[in-house]
């Protein structure tokens, strides 16, 4: 059984949250539940949940709030939001699973098994040790780290790094200044959003060009990108005027 911890603010969703894991994870053993982040800091530190489930928008401290002041975090985590876009942006960059309310019953199952299968390997939460990184750090861009989960591993590269996304199909591959290539089973719009601060540009449907390695703009119908590296990456006509307009080019 996977002990567990409920914080939210409404009783309501914690009785709603607590029927559906009780019908549909029975694997999951509800422990304990709190209605603000003072008595779920409490009662984290007295029961040590093997799993939280954390509503993120709370009056006075946020769920955002409560991680901060919490020492360890040996738990595994499963964020619940209305939707925020900095909390989801955040979230998705450090790969932690989340849940939209209203709960959907198999996103539900699919993000207990997750964290099931990360209890039982006994790893370290290094994606919530992210997610908390970007939380303190929410104005300095240059700390951020972009967590990209592989078959085997999550790596956390920093945006300046990457020289550019490509996609196929339903993957993503990363190409980083050090000469790796990082492949993703997740596809190239999940990033397209997430790097946009960054400086990158999506110059093409299967293309997420970072800015700073771009050398030059071969023009045509839409022209290429030649990059430091030397790749040249397509510019879509349907994309030209918005390429130029981030690269400051007269029209």
């Amino acid at each position: 059984m996977i002990n567990a911890v409920i914080i939210d603010d409404e009783r309501n969703n914690i009785d709603n949250l607590e029927g559906l894991l009780n019908k549909y994870c029975p694997e999951v053993d509800v422990v304990g539940a709190a209605m603000n982040a003072d008595d779920g800091a409490t009662l984290i530190k007295r029961l040590q949940p093997a799993l939280l489930f954390l509503d993120i928008q709370m009056p006075g401290k946020s769920g955002f709030d409560l991680l901060k002041e919490l020492r360890d975090h040996y738990f595994e985590i499963i964020l619940i939001t209305a939707y925020d876009q900095y909390a989801i942006k955040a979230i998705k960059f450090s790969a932690i699973d989340y849940l939209l309310k209203p709960l959907d019953i198999e996103e539900l199952k699919h993000a207990v098994q997750k964290a099931d299968k990360r209890i039982k390997e006994k790893m370290q939460n290094h994606e919530l040790a992210n997610l908390l990184q970007l939380i303190k750090s929410r104005e300095e861009r240059s700390d951020h780290k972009l967590a990209l989960p592989t078959l085997k591993e999550t790596r956390f590269v920093h945006p300046k790094d990457i020289i550019r996304c490509e996609s196929s199909n339903a993957y993503t591959s990363f190409y980083i200044a050090t000469g790796e290539k990082i492949v993703v089973s997740k596809p190239i719009y999940e990033y397209d959003e997430l790097l946009s601060d960054f400086g990158f540009i999506r110059c093409h449907q299967s293309h997420l060009v970072n800015k700073k390695y771009i050398r030059s703009w071969r023009k045509g119908d839409g022209g290429y990108l030649e990059l430091q590296n030397g790749d040249e990456i397509p510019v879509s006509k349907s994309k030209k005027e918005m390429v130029a307009k981030l690269l400051l080019y007269l029209k």
